[in-house]
């Protein structure tokens, strides 16, 4: 399985390229004015240590030196890996020239909005 979304909305716009590696997945999150790398974040799923009954997720992130994304990255690839059950990585990488914060929730925004297309795509796929 191998696919793209976006979301192009409000000058912020946004775009995911999706990928199955085995039973894990491979997602890459960008967008803005010059798209990039900037956070990967690898996640693996574990049951809550809230409910033992429901899954949860651990990640770890690494970001490039001066780059913000490493919170869209953790937030996706921890969310991706509950809901699917399964090993993720993502990367994430948008840059939006003199963005403020209002700009900044937008993008935050559309990237759980892409996570849960993700999520809808994937699972739809699976129960084929």
């Amino acid at each position: 399985m191998e696919f793209n979304l976006s979301i192009k909305r409000e000058a912020y716009n946004l775009e995911a390229f999706v990928k199955r590696i085995g039973k894990d997945l491979l997602v890459a999150i960008w967008g803005g004015d010059r798209p990039h790398i900037g956070a990967v974040a690898a996640a693996q799923p574990r049951p809550s240590l809230r409910d033992q009954n429901r899954l949860s997720a651990t990640a770890s992130v690494f970001s490039y030196v001066g780059h913000k994304e490493h919170g869209i990255a953790k937030e996706a690839a921890e969310r991706l890996s509950a809901a699917l059950n399964t090993n993720v990585t993502v990367t994430a990488g948008i840059h939006g020239d003199d963005i403020d914060e209002a700009g900044i929730r937008v993008v935050l925004e559309h990237s759980r909005q892409l996570v849960d297309m993700i999520i809808e795509r994937v699972t739809a796929s699976e129960s084929k």
